[in-house]
């Protein structure tokens, strides 16, 4: 039997001003930014974490966002990381909090209007009430 071990390398942006929104980023996850002529690659900032490259726009952003990062913390913590992605210079889009039993989000823009969730998930106890 053959195993697949496949890894996130990088999600990659296409932005208005690569540098400033590595910036955002960085602060977001706490990485630190490695510019490279136009485009910006953002390293994981730890063990497991995912790395970001940002690299300039070549076309205009599309209409409707088909893709877009779900960014989880631990449970109890949500709104704390949403107050604090919201000071940085994220937008508030939306919750969605009672719908499901096993997870709850925010649903965040960041400073180029790429949409991404923050979402904590219920120790097992209270998923199951």
């Amino acid at each position: 039997m053959t195993t697949h071990q496949i890894t996130l390398g990088a999600f990659n942006l296409e932005a208005r001003n690569p540098a400033e929104l590595a910036a955002f980023w960085a602060a977001a996850t706490g990485a630190t930014p490695s510019p490279g002529g136009e485009s910006v690659y953002l390293p994981p900032a730890a063990p497991g974490g995912f790395a970001m490259f940002f690299q300039p726009e070549t076309a205009p952003r599309p209409e409707h966002q088909s893709s877009h990062l779900d960014l989880t913390v631990p449970w109890g913590s949500r709104q704390s990381e949403v107050d604090r992605l919201i000071a940085l210079g994220a937008t508030y889009k939306w919750d969605v909090l009672d719908e499901y039993p096993h997870v709850q989000w925010t649903t965040l823009a960041d400073p180029e209007g790429n949409l991404f969730c923050v979402a904590e998930h219920p120790p097992v106890a209270l998923q199951n009430g």
